[in-house]
């Protein structure tokens, strides 16, 4: 397969944003993980919490290795943190818990943008060419899931008054770094996307008729 350098510079952009989107979240995170929480839950007991109080009794919350690494399983029905987050007692750590116990709430509620995600992106594991524009189109679709996530958490910790409204501004800011991660997917799939229409020819065929 011959290289392309168009696609080089399709790319470039892309992978740029997606490195300065990590570098964001990380140093925001790291601010963050040294201001800890007044209420001095920690990350896990936050989770749990958070969900208890919702009646979401059947989601088990797992530490899981790596940095980061924070998602919810919805087939499994587990909600795993990083050891930062699941120890941890600072701000950043129950907002990182917080936005993934949001999804447990989302799927518990049926909400339908995670519902529609999770249809949608089933099919790009079947490996077609399909697949991987469905699988692209899947990360945009992600950006409202995550935003809904995020701002779930936020309301539901200062409901619970596990954070204060001073320390609100806090655990959005780690909130809103980690969101450009999906910003940056999901422009780099967009562009990804129309690059593989473009080899297609899909645009040259409207042109021709």
């Amino acid at each position: 397969m011959m290289f392309d350098p168009i696609y080089l510079l399709v790319c470039l952009p892309g992978l740029a944003l997606s490195a300065w989107a990590s570098l964001k979240v990380k140093s925001t995170f790291a601010r963050y993980s040294q201001v800890r929480a007044q209420s001095g839950l920690t990350g896990a007991e936050a989770a749990r919490e958070l969900l208890r109080l919702r009646g979401v009794n059947d989601v088990r919350v797992e530490p899981v290795q790596g940095f980061l690494s924070d998602h919810y399983d919805p087939g499994a029905r587990v909600l795993r943190l990083s050891p930062d987050v699941y120890n941890g007692h600072s701000l950043a750590s129950l907002g990182v818990a917080a936005h993934e116990a949001g999804h447990a709430l989302q799927h518990a509620t049926g909400y339908g943008p995670l519902k529609f995600r999770s249809f949608v992106v089933k099919p790009a594991m079947l490996g077609s060419n399909l697949g991987m524009y469905v699988l692209m189109g899947g990360l945009v679709l992600t950006l409202p899931v995550e935003f809904n996530a995020s701002s779930r958490a936020v309301e539901a910790l200062q409901g619970a008054g596990m954070i204060s409204r001073q320390e609100a501004p806090g655990t959005k800011a780690v909130l809103d770094a980690a969101a450009l991660t999906y910003v940056a997917a999901a422009i780099g799939a967009v562009v990804q996307l129309v690059y593989l229409l473009w080899r297609a020819g899909v645009f040259n065929n409207r042109r021709e008729q």
